[in-house]
């Protein structure tokens, strides 16, 4: 079974039990002759591959009635692959879905490490600090880069916590918000532990 997660930037394949790349720059999807199941999140390259019969679309096997209509098919499909929990997927933004009892009950969206460090520093050249994962947030900071950090750590911190759930961490820099979050799981494959979750199910 070849499954494909695509984004902005790759086209990330599961086959097996082993996971690889494809910038999407450069790789040409039409060279894969064998069955791909897909989510997409990248319009134009979705738009490519409706015209591959081969490349077969799993958002099109979702109960789209239990998510929101813009709500991304990444999100959703990490929201299948679990029973309970709270998702944080880390990347370019930072999604929180809350999932309890199988249905989804609702999330946010953050902004990604990159996007905020890029805001402070649009503010004013003296904002230009990295995110300091180790600090205390139970403590208020008395330094310009742990005031920052904790400025955009503590409310994600605060509002992630106070569903008192399972968290699971994936995306990018989750290794980096498992610092602020010790319990939390990370899962790496979440994506495709839901794509595989639809394919066995009696949606198809």
């Amino acid at each position: 079974m070849l499954l494909c997660d695509i984004g902005n930037t790759s086209y990330h394949f599961l086959q097996d039990n082993i996971d690889f790349k494809k910038d999407t720059n450069n790789f040409d999807p039409s060279s894969i002759k064998e069955e791909v199941h897909y989510i997409c999140v990248n319009p134009k390259l979705k738009n490519i591959l409706k015209d591959l019969d081969n490349w077969i679309d799993l958002s099109t096997k979702l109960d789209m009635s239990k998510y929101y209509e813009t709500m991304g098919v990444d999100r959703m499909v990490a929201s299948e692959a679990i029973e309970n929990g709270i998702i944080i997927d880390a990347g370019s933004a930072v999604t929180v879905d809350v999932v309890k009892d199988g249905i989804f009950e609702g999330g946010f969206i953050y902004p990604g490490l990159n996007a905020m460090s890029q805001t402070y520093k649009n503010i004013s050249s003296a904002l230009d600090y990295p995110f300091n994962f180790d600090l205390d947030l139970n403590v208020l900071p008395k330094n310009s880069t742990d005031a920052i950090s904790y400025g955009y750590l503590k409310t994600l911190y605060s509002e992630v916590t106070s569903h008192k759930m399972n968290i699971i961490l994936t995306g990018g820099d989750a290794k980096k918000f498992a610092k602020i979050f010790p319990d939390a799981v990370i899962d790496e494959a979440l994506i495709f532990k839901g794509m595989k979750k639809i394919l066995s199910s009696k949606l198809i």
